[in-house]
């Protein structure tokens, strides 16, 4: 029987999905025109399964070369020789399942002549490679690169992508032979990589990845992919599950978010007998609060260690306020990137209920930390039963000064 899977790729054979065969269409398309472009979505957001999905997809008419820095060494970007080395090390790996005739393996993967002479310059190199290997290939070459987030205060890194993009536009020219298409996929966009290397005087938004364009499929799933999942399940178990009223609540309390809608499942599947009803949804809700879950600790590390995200979060959550959606700003930005802040009637809200609760939750036993020698017990506000409203009304100054000390007038 196959299961609902939250860590690592998911399989199809394997793992209950959402049915994103529209989205694949979008991304192939995209592909087919011969476009480089980056995956940019938070963590645990299907970008890796994504990927896997697209090479599937494309395989059959492209030469798909599919690899990752994910575990790739400190080492691997001291020297730009040690990244080509390491690179093409990772690329020959992945033409072993492709369809690239043994001849262009071996001859991808011989760098004798350029392990020997140190006086070869490494991108150079690289690039003639990869002109060679493009112009011999009876398919058109992709190229995907995945978590290049570890490279992210790397300028070889950097290197490497001036040199895709001026072969990029010499290729447009007909002057050069290389990639059908580019592929990165990532938390941040490489703009974002750019800033986070330069210095605080050379910061600029130009990026070596101009040649890019913008990836605007959406990666969420919505309540009728969803419902596709729950269709699978249903079709093994035969339990008789209202597929629409559990979907559409998955999705309101995740707003699609593909790892909080397999997490929840799977809890359901595994710690409530397969039971899908809503009561049964709102008890995983609440679980997931309290479970080992990386995802929901990213979002508290990402709101304790980025200090003007944290500060726009309480303002949102606590104050009120109200900021308008504008991507190009810093902070707005970042929270998006991480998965926390989306857009929500053209103003900045936190993404999906359960990431609001976890944060509120948090930030309340912080406050309540802070300020623990005023803060009043229950009993003090019960008796008998019945809630004692002078008592509160005594207490809620105390409170509301310590909290907000001299900004009384604001407050009022």
């Amino acid at each position: 029987m196959k299961e609902f899977n939250i860590t690592g790729i998911c399989i199809p054979q394997r793992h209950y999905m959402a049915d994103i065969t529209h989205k694949l269409d979008e991304i192939a398309e995209l592909v087919n025109k011969g476009k480089y472009f980056t995956i940019n979505r938070s963590r645990q957001y299907g970008k890796t399964t994504t990927l896997y999905m697209l090479e599937q997809r494309l395989s059959s008419e492209y030469e798909v070369l599919s690899v990752s820095f994910e575990g790739m060494s400190e080492k691997s970007f001291l020297s730009s020789r040690n990244f080509v080395k390491t690179l093409i090390s990772k690329v020959s790996s992945a033409m072993e399942y492709t369809t690239v005739p043994d001849k262009l393996k071996k001859q991808w993967k011989n760098t004798d002549d350029f392990l020997e002479n140190s006086d070869i310059d490494d991108f150079e190199y690289l690039g003639k490679k990869i002109t060679l290997l493009c112009r011999q290939s009876d398919k058109n070459i992709v190229l995907m690169v995945d978590e290049v987030d570890k490279s992210s205060d790397n300028q070889i890194f950097l290197n490497f992508l001036g040199m895709l993009r001026d072969k990029y536009l010499q290729s447009a020219k007909g002057r050069d032979n290389t990639f059908k298409s580019v592929i990165l996929a990532g938390v941040y966009d490489i703009k974002n990589l750019k800033l986070k290397i330069r210095s605080d005087e050379e910061k600029k938004y130009n990026s070596p990845w101009n040649v890019a364009v913008d990836f605007k499929v959406d990666m969420s799933f919505s309540p009728q992919e969803i419902a596709a999942m729950l269709e699978d399940y249903e079709k093994d178990y035969h339990i008789g599950m209202d597929i629409k009223s559990v979907s559409d609540e998955l999705y309101f309390l995740t707003d699609g978010y593909p790892y909080l809608v397999s997490w929840l499942c799977k809890w359901i599947d595994e710690e409530e007998n397969r039971e899908f009803t809503r009561h049964n949804i709102q008890k995983a809700e609440k679980a997931i609060h309290f479970s080992d879950s990386t995802l929901i600790d990213d979002v508290i590390k990402n709101y304790e260690n980025e200090p003007m995200l944290g500060k726009m979060i309480d303002e949102i959550l606590f104050e009120g306020k109200k900021y308008p959606f504008v991507r190009t700003d810093t902070v707005v930005n970042l929270g998006v990137r991480l998965g926390i802040f989306s857009k929500k009637d053209d103003s900045v809200g936190i993404s999906n209920i359960i990431f609001e609760k976890v944060l509120m939750d948090h930030i309340l036993l912080k406050k309540a930390r802070e300020n623990s020698l005023l803060q009043p017990e229950k009993k003090q506000f019960v008796h008998d039963g019945k809630l004692d409203m002078e008592q509160v009304l005594t207490k809620f100054p105390q409170i509301m000064k310590s909290e907000y000390r001299s900004e009384d007038g604001k407050f009022i």
